[in-house]
């Protein structure tokens, strides 16, 4: 079974988002949005734009919960709902929600150190 694909997304928690996005944007040349993240277009190897994305963010965290981490990766995963079912069938934290709209569908399991992982099956074509 095909699990994480790639990486679609890096959250950082923040005790000032807007400052630290406006310090990533001067320094570190990212394109922050007033929404305070981007996402990054992937490319192939001759740089020719490909499906999908990889976003970053900066935010007050407060979707982590309940990890305290300051931190979030989003995993990008074939089918979701199968992964979800191995990962508890495995012993693994699972957590009951899972949200499904026009962006995918999303799913979070704890790893052992207490980080929340969020998992994220993409709209079909992305």
């Amino acid at each position: 079974m095909t699990r994480v694909t790639g990486i679609g997304g890096i959250f950082i928690r923040a005790k000032d988002p807007k400052a630290l996005g406006d310090w990533y944007k001067t320094h570190l040349g990212i394109d922050v949005q007033s929404w305070g993240g981007t996402a990054f277009r992937w490319a192939d190897a001759d740089g020719e734009p490909i499906a999908g994305t990889t976003t970053w963010s900066v935010g007050d965290g407060s979707y982590f919960s309940p990890s305290n981490a300051g931190f979030m990766v989003n995993y990008r995963v074939a089918d979701l709902h199968e992964l979800l079912t191995q990962l508890r069938a495995e012993g693994c934290q699972v957590m009951d929600q899972t949200e499904e709209s026009e962006f995918g569908k999303f799913g979070w399991v704890m790893d052992p150190e207490g980080n929340k992982v969020e998992l994220w099956e993409p709209p079909a074509g992305q």
